[in-house]
């Protein structure tokens, strides 16, 4: 829980949600009610879409009704403007892909992208590690996450790299460890991780490919932050390549599990929020 003054919570919310566009296919309801269900808790946990022009009517339903939640794409940003508390990651990364409401009826936002993206990266490489080079692709919410986590690694650069310059940028001057480049091969070049940030390998074949495989370094390992049934098409080309790849999975149930104990003050059943993911589904990203 956040240290910040007057950011406790108040009685548990009588419903979270998840607030995006689009949602329709999110993973995010199938195992935060698996651990609700676990844990005893009345607390049903459901995805509402929400264009961009209709976030601030979805920001006073959550007011008025004392309700908690995830938000994701492309809602992170905008989400942290209405929130009456940050806890420090939000602060830090401006985004918020974790809500609730406090004790003094405020609306609180938090940031549990960050220790999503550590518990993936131990979970492929064994350990953060010292000196990484980081290639990231995107500058959204997501990518802030990442600027946030790399923030803390000893020696850690990031070179990232979206597809419009000025959010590259403007992220970049955010972090004093992160440059923005003109290319991705730019991005690319000796580095050690390659993050993909952005919601492109939610399709299919080629177009769910950020970049090309060939461009990445040979030692270098992928993490896709999307997650899909038998790989996203970005770890499946990297893994062909003989790289260390990896999607979203590990991220995807961490940051909810973070989310989870925001919420209710304790920590919910892990290893049944993966069992709940193994049963067929779509691609969604890991941030929720």
């Amino acid at each position: 829980m956040s240290s910040i003054p007057g950011s406790s919570r108040a009685p548990y919310p009588r419903r979270l949600l998840l607030l995006g566009h689009p949602v329709a296919h999110s993973l995010s309801p199938r195992f935060q009610n698996a651990a609700l269900e676990a844990a005893g808790l009345t607390t049903r946990y459901a995805a509402l879409d929400v264009i961009p022009s209709a976030l601030a009517g979805a920001v006073a339903t959550v007011r008025e009704n004392a309700l908690g939640g995830n938000v994701t794409i492309p809602h992170k940003s905008a989400f942290a403007t209405y929130c009456d508390l940050l806890t420090p990651l939000a602060e830090r990364t401006q985004a918020v892909n974790t809500f609730w409401i406090n004790d003094r009826q405020q609306l609180v936002g938090d940031n549990t992208d960050v220790g999503g993206f550590d518990a993936l990266v131990r979970g492929v490489l064994g350990a953060v590690p010292n000196d990484a080079r980081v290639a990231l692709l995107g500058a959204g919410g997501a990518a802030a996450a990442i600027c946030a986590a790399t923030e803390r690694w000893m020696g850690a650069s990031v070179a990232i790299w979206g597809r419009t310059a000025d959010r590259s940028r403007a992220l970049a001057t955010r972090f004093a460890h992160v440059t923005a480049v003109a290319s991705a091969p730019l991005a690319l070049r000796d580095a050690t991780i390659v993050v993909n940030a952005t919601p492109i390998g939610m399709g299919t074949g080629s177009e769910a490919i950020p970049v090309s495989v060939g461009d990445i370094p040979p030692r270098a390992a992928v993490l896709d932050l999307v997650y899909r049934r038998a790989e996203t098409p970005f770890v499946h080309a990297a893994i062909a390549r003989g790289l260390r790849a990896a999607d979203g999975l590990i991220m995807l149930v961490e940051q909810g599990a973070l989310a989870f104990e925001r919420w209710f003050g304790f920590a919910p059943d892990r290893a049944l929020m993966r069992q709940a993911l193994a049963t067929p589904g779509p691609a969604q990203h890991a941030s929720a």
